[in-house]
């Protein structure tokens, strides 16, 4: 059942602030906000081409990362807490463990969370009582509620500066309306459109909101 709320649904219900995981700075012209779930394969096809986006923006661009974890996916929750777990010893240490969760998704069972929180050099005490007491699990669900609010279904979704991106599933496609958004014609350079646009033809679906969302969000 599709989600009742308030607001327009093309819109971002939840503006982003400084409990945001973000990249880029403050005051950029553009915000991509992306709702995710570490499981989800089409997450993991468009994580390197968020990368290689933000590389090729710049210092427009600020991008911030919501957690969405969907019920089909069994890890999905438990990985977005192992996330939240680093992102309480530092703001650098969320980003790293985002990177080792999309770079390792077939992998997430719990002792690969504690693996990567040793590789990215995290105080594995604390790391094992935040995750056995599912310290930041409220921090995952606070995420999840604003992704209902904002009407979001599938993973991942995309906001550009508050407003629901609603054009092709490519990448090469958002990249160039973010540069729409800043007024520039500039189209992107054929390798990287040729490049991309073989890997992510599906990148960006819909699906049915998770199970575990409240009626009354």
């Amino acid at each position: 059942m599709m989600v009742q709320t308030s607001h327009q649904p093309s819109h971002l219900a939840v503006a982003v602030t400084e409990r945001d995981h973000a990249l880029g700075p403050p005051g950029a012209p553009l915000t991509l906000v992306e709702y995710g779930d570490f499981e989800c394969p089409f997450c993991g096809m468009a994580y390197p081409e968020i990368k290689e986006i933000r590389h090729r923006v710049g210092k427009q661009l600020r991008f911030v990362y919501r957690h969405f974890p969907r019920p089909e996916h069994a890890h999905a929750k438990r990985a977005a807490e192992a996330a939240e777990c680093a992102a309480a010893q530092g703001e650098d240490k969320f980003w790293a463990m985002h990177d080792m969760l999309f770079e390792h998704q077939q992998a997430l069972e719990d002792a690969h969370l504690r693996q990567y929180a040793a590789e990215i050099g995290l105080d594995l005490q604390r790391f094992g009582e935040d995750m056995a007491h599912h310290t930041y699990l409220e921090r995952v669900h606070q995420d999840l509620e604003g992704g209902a609010h904002s009407d979001v279904h599938g993973t991942p979704t995309f906001f550009i500066n508050g407003e629901r991106y609603e054009g092709g599933a490519r990448a090469s496609e958002l990249y160039r309306e973010l540069l729409r958004h800043l007024g520039g014609e500039a189209a992107p350079r054929p390798s990287f459109t040729d490049d991309i646009d073989e890997a992510s033809a599906e990148s960006f679906p819909a699906s049915d909101p998770p199970g575990w969302i409240p009626e009354h969000v």
